[in-house]
Order: C-alpha cells, then structure tokens, then sequence
C-alpha cells in the first residue's frame, strides 16, 4: 500500500531544491499536466521506464501512478532523499542511480528494454537524444522516447526538409523512427519559469532501411550541416568519396543539405555506404 505523499511544493521547500541553473533545471509540478506527459508512450502498467533528472520527483510520481517501473538517474544528490521518498511510498517500483546520464550505458539502466520519458535539462538534453538515436542496433533498446525541450529543439528534431529548423537533427530523428511533437508546454507550468517555451517530443522506432548504417549516415549529414549555406559539392567534398555517392544517389551538386528529404540523405548516405564499403547488410 502507497504512502500518502506530500506536495511538491512542500518537498521542494523542506529540501532546500531550488532549481540550479548550471545544472539546466526547471521544475514541473502541475499534476495533472505530469499525468498527461506520463500518459503519452501508452499504457505503462509493469513497463521498464527510465527517467533522467527528475529533480524532486514530479514526473517520477506521475511514472509511478502509471504502474510503471521506473529507474531514475540524478547528479544533483540534493534530490536524492526526495527520490528516497518516493522509493519508500512505492517498494520495488523505483530504483534510483545518482551519477550522469551520458555515462551510463543504456543497458545498465535498460537491460530487457523500456520506454524512456523525461523533463531532460536543458543543459544535456540534445546531446542525450543524439546517442540514443545513434545505436548501432536497430531496433534500438528503448520502445520509445518521451521528452520535454525547448520549443526550438523540439522543432529542430521534427522539421521537414526545405524548412528553416530542418538539419542534422532532423534527420537523425526521423530516418528510422517517426517523431512528432506530442505536446506543447508553456513556460509559465515550470518554477523557475524560463525565458523560452517547451515542448514534449515523442518519438518511436521503425524498420531501419537496408544497405546504410548510422556511422555512414552520420559522416554524410556531419559534412552536409556543418556547412549548410553552401552547396552539396562543396560542402561534402571534405569526405572521401561523398562526392561519388552524390552523383551515384542522382542528386543536384548544386543543391544546399536542407532541400533534401529524409528519404535523399538516406539515398545519398546508402551510397556513400556502398562506395567505402562500410556496411553489406541493412542492420547498422
């Protein structure tokens, strides 16, 4: 049987948690638009969940009353006796790691799979998503990503080609998984507010397409985005051969990264594959 818990509010007062901006934090404590954010990988009920930075735990409860069983990670151990509270109110359903994110393997936190939802901070919250998108094993260890970014990112990662956000994001994003923003958070929901809005990303995992991998995807998007005012010719031909696969996938030297669909780079990156011979199979 569950302990009552007090609120947020209270817990954050008790502990002293004001929100740290070095560590990119902006607390949620609405419940009701916590239990909508929880509610948007589908049903949870005894499914592994991995949560980043939660702080006080506002997301973690909304987690929790889903039925999901959830592993928290924190660096800021002023959180931690909050989190311990919450693992006291729901024995065996929360586990709870202190230390940072991106150096913990996915399959120490995963090990048979799960959904992973979270209030990312700021701070490392694109850095995140790229190296849970670049798994060399496709279909990846999570079953989908739920997460809350500035407006800005999350537009970035859902952007369609000829649009100003469109980019290397973009195409990470959606090559092998559908995204889409799931919902949208004003900035007034978060204490500290912060100057910019938010947004909830959803995204998750479909058929990898045959004959290219991630490292070849990666090299021809790296090269096209990092010089994105200039021409393909001239921004791919810093990369062996990318050149040759330009003119192989029949796309326009003259054209600039952001006019390709996803369905081009990943034409153009099959090709790049195929020429340096970094992948034979369509399995990454």
């Amino acid at each position: 049987m569950t302990v009552k818990l007090p609120p947020l509010r209270d817990v954050i007062a008790r502990y002293g948690l004001q929100a740290e901006k070095s560590l990119g934090q902006n607390f949620l404590l609405d419940g009701q638009l916590l239990d909508r954010i929880a509610a948007i990988p589908g049903r949870l009920q005894d499914t592994p969940v991995y949560e980043v930075g939660p702080g006080p735990g506002g997301l973690t409860r909304a987690l929790l009353k889903a039925g999901a069983l959830v592993t928290v990670v924190e660096r800021d151990r002023r959180c931690i006796p909050a989190l311990n509270e919450l693992e006291a109110a729901h024995p065996g359903q929360l586990r709870i790691i202190e230390g940072d994110a991106l150096s913990i393997p996915l399959e120490d936190i995963l090990p048979d799979g799960g959904a992973i939802v979270s209030n990312l901070p700021y701070n490392v919250g694109s850095a995140l998503l790229v190296k849970w998108l670049t798994e060399q094993s496709w279909p990846p260890r999570w079953s989908s990503l739920t997460l809350m970014f500035q407006r800005e990112v999350a537009d970035r990662i859902v952007a369609g080609a000829g649009t100003d956000a469109f980019g290397r994001l973009s195409v990470l994003a959606q090559w092998r998984a559908k995204a889409r923003i799931a919902l949208a958070v004003h900035r007034s929901a978060f204490t500290p507010p912060p100057k910019v809005m938010s947004a909830v990303v959803n995204i998750v995992p479909t058929e990898q397409p045959e004959g290219v991998n991630i490292a070849g995807l990666e090299a021809i998007t790296a090269a096209a985005f990092g010089q994105r005012r200039k021409m393909l010719r001239q921004s791919l031909k810093s990369l062996p051969r990318a050149l040759e696969a330009l003119e192989a996938a029949g796309i326009a030297a003259d054209r600039r990264p952001e006019t390709l669909a996803i369905e081009e780079f990943v034409a153009l990156a099959r090709a790049y594959c195929c020429l340096t011979g970094s992948v034979t199979t369509g399995l990454g």
